[in-house]
Order: structure tokens, then sequence, then C-alpha cells
């Protein structure tokens, strides 16, 4: 675990960067950060969960729990890591717009897409950007429809465990 990192959220939708100063890290490498966090803002349908944070895949997967613990859903954000401004031991995931739903009975949810062609559409993201954005999601669906999200959710479900990665 590395509590000198400073993670932060970039979002272009509403425009802002936010210091993540409330989500615990639970292990830190080159390969994979993981997290526990709460909703910034009370919810009834969620309350919190764990994240892992694929450094060179592009995404971040995050068991979404209810207030008893239980699972509500996967959510899977589309991002990119940056080095932080003004801060060296900062980390910025940038949220290239497009997310992916897995709900408990294995159904899936692309989300976001009209959001993602209207911010480029509003010069908010680069056409480079998008297409990175798009090429990562279907990398991420390509898992997903073959069997394999279990390979992504292992990580966290192995840390719930075993309190490592």
């Amino acid at each position: 675990m590395n509590s000198q990192i400073n993670l932060y959220r970039r979002r272009f939708i509403p425009e802002e960067t936010v210091l993540l100063k409330d989500d615990t890290i639970l292990f830190f490498d080159d390969s994979v950060i993981i997290t526990s966090w709460k909703t910034l803002k009370p919810r009834k349908d969620i309350a919190g969960g764990i994240s892992a944070y694929y450094r060179k895949e592009g995404f971040k997967i995050s068991r979404v729990t209810d207030a008893e613990g239980n699972l509500v859903h996967w959510y899977c954000d589309i991002m990119e890591e940056w080095p932080a401004d003004g801060d060296s031991n900062g980390l910025v995931f940038v949220d290239l717009l497009l997310d992916v739903v897995v709900m408990p009975d294995g159904s899936v949810k692309v989300m976001d897409l009209g959001e993602a062609a209207d911010a480029l559409k509003e010069g908010l993201i680069t056409q480079d950007m998008l297409l990175h954005a798009m090429s990562i999601t279907d990398r991420l669906l390509s898992l997903i429809y073959s069997g394999h999200f279990s390979s992504l959710t292992k990580c966290i479900e192995t840390y719930i465990k075993q309190q490592n990665c």
C-alpha cells in the first residue's frame, strides 16, 4: 500500500478534477490500484464499493455495493491515467465517458454513448480520445462476452477474502 499517492478523478461532463481524498488505497503497484470508497453524495441505491484501476488496460472495475455490502452491480469506467499537475505524488484518472455495467445476472449495458458523442461535438474531448475510449471499450466487452470478466473481478474478490491482491 502506498498512502503517499493522491488519486484524482477528471471528468469532462461536468468539467471537474476532484481529489478522491476519502478513497482508501488498499493496494498499489505498477499494474493495479485497489481502493475502497463510499459515495460522495448519499444515495439510496448504492453506498460504496471497491475498485481496481487496471492502469495499463485503461479501465477501472468497481464492485458497487448497497448499505449492507451486497453486490448491486459491477461498474466499468473507461479511463486514462495522467500525471497530476502540481502534485508529484498525484495520479489523475481521466473519465473517457464510456462505461459498461455488468449486472449480477450477467447482463451487460453500455452507457453514455450519446454523452461521448455530444462531448466530441462540443469540443470537450478530441477525436483521438474518443477513438481510444472506443478501442478500450471494445477490448473490455470482448473479455466480458468471451466469459473472462472474472479475470478482472478476481483481484477485488481475492482482496476481500484475503486482504491482498
